[in-house]
């Protein structure tokens, strides 16, 4: 069982997890042959002005990509699709999902009335300097640009995110120590999915870490029709894991790594060639499609935002209760609505606990996590009997086993309707070969058809009650 406190105060999570080998690839090879295009290096303080004069408000919120195929070459990239920079970016089912998500978070005091978005460029920069990171998280205009999108136009967002992360960050930590990866990638949901684990995108990625569904089977992950594991914290963060040390195995620098997750290691590896083999991202940089070129500027705005956002005058959103939840596991095939009824538990909350569900049902047959909070455990274990027996008929035992209207039966050439065969006589038939096909006698053929002498004719039907 795992146990999370979502509380006002820092959440702790005692998980306990599957290990999982780690998958490595062989997708790029040490030896990066140049393009004959070139370029000259280019470093965080000297990228061309008009690179960074592109209007970073005229970026287009679409969908973001994760690699469908780790080996394709052509994966477009593509804007995260919950960068939040204020709620008219948003369509009005975007906002509805959202607030439906968050809706016991109350945002209407979070954030202060003074200003405190100009600040010189020296304080944007040792703040980041003086974060504990292993990532290089350097300044620049377009670092400052982004960090001003999170502070200054989207407080609301980042309160949301603040709270929010007391609940999931202690489950990407622990992920993120077994496979020693460095703590401040815990960041990217928050550009990929505001901490939304029912997020999904136009293109097809959902949750947290925006897996496409290609990606999320790759690395173990169960996306069907009634379990989309993608959206399940736990599961989810450990294949973003396992993902996200394949592509450090082949990079050996993380901005790198973070370049890839959003375009595609196809797209980073072009970029290298036409730098003429340089691998660092500051590098590449000119080489990379717009939205990549943002997106690593983005994750160090996020990493600033979300660790002062207290000193722009954001506060951590309040959460309308406290609530402990524990987790227990079941074979049982069950619908929500049934635990929903019999524990007095709103719909929304159960959604919310399990996103995994995408219809509200528990498969059964395999071991199924059911995420409760903790009061109602004890009651589900007394109450497990009648908890399936509710209204099972309707919910999840609608599944016609066989089909009893005119089936067809391939090796009589007969179908059923109510109980009764149909055969239509060919041509060489004999009540005899029919009877034998069958199973029967000549003397039931007879009885059932009104039969009195042998003689049959083809295209004619003969029932077969039996």
């Amino acid at each position: 069982m795992r146990k999370t406190l979502l509380t006002v105060f820092a959440l702790c999570a005692a998980i306990s997890l599957w290990a999982q080998e780690l998958v490595t690839d062989s997708i790029v090879t040490d030896n990066i042959i140049a393009d004959s295009i070139a370029a000259d290096s280019v470093t965080p303080d000297s990228i061309e002005a008009d690179t960074l004069a592109m209007d970073v408000q005229s970026l287009e919120l679409v969908p973001l990509q994760v690699a469908d195929s780790i080996e394709e070459d052509s994966i477009a990239p593509v804007v995260p699709y919950y960068l939040l920079w204020n709620d008219s970016s948003l369509t009005d089912i975007e906002m509805r999902t959202l607030d439906w998500s968050l809706r016991w978070l109350d945002t209407t005091d979070c954030v202060a009335v003074y200003d405190t978005t100009t600040l010189p460029d020296s304080v944007y920069k040792a703040r980041l300097q003086a974060l504990p990171c292993v990532i290089e998280l350097p300044y620049n205009e377009r670092v400052r640009a982004f960090i001003l999108r999170y502070v200054k136009r989207s407080p609301k967002q980042v309160a949301r995110m603040m709270r929010m992360s007391e609940y999931y960050f202690p489950i990407f930590e622990e992920a993120l120590c077994r496979y020693n990866l460095p703590y401040e990638l815990k960041y990217l949901p928050i550009i990929e999915s505001a901490l939304n684990p029912s997020a999904r995108s136009h293109a097809g990625a959902a949750g947290l870490w925006q897996f496409m569904p290609a990606t999320a089977k790759l690395f173990g992950l169960e996306v069907n029709s009634l379990v989309d594991e993608r959206m399940d914290p736990i599961r989810s963060t450990e294949a973003a894991c396992r993902f996200l040390s394949s592509m450090y195995a082949i990079y050996h620098d993380w901005n790198l790594v973070i370049a890839a997750y959003n375009c595609g290691s196809g797209n980073v590896n072009k970029a290298i060639r036409r730098a003429g083999g340089k691998r660092d991202f500051w590098s590449i940089y000119p080489y990379l499609p717009r939205e990549t070129r943002n997106y690593v500027p983005i994750f160090i705005a996020a990493n600033y935002a979300m660790n002062y956002g207290q000193e722009h005058g954001i506060c951590k959103a309040p959460v309308e209760k406290t609530m402990l939840t524990d987790t227990i596991r079941t074979t049982q095939r069950l619908h929500l609505h049934q635990v929903s009824k019999n524990l007095d538990i709103g719909m929304d909350e159960l959604r919310r606990l399990n996103p995994q569900y995408s219809r509200d049902i528990l498969p059964g047959g395999n071991a199924y996590a059911l995420c409760l909070p903790s009061e109602k455990v004890g009651l589900f274990i007394d109450q497990q009997d009648s908890i399936l027996a509710y209204k099972a008929d309707s919910l999840i035992n609608n599944r016609r086993a066989e089909i009893d209207m005119a089936k067809i039966t391939s090796i009589s050439g007969g179908y059923r309707v109510k109980g009764v065969t149909y055969y239509t006589i060919r041509n060489g038939d004999s009540l005899s070969t029919i009877a034998k096909k069958f199973h029967c006698s000549v003397k039931q053929l007879k009885q059932w058809n009104g039969l009195k002498g042998d003689a049959i004719r083809a295209g004619k039907k003969l029932k077969i009650c039996k």
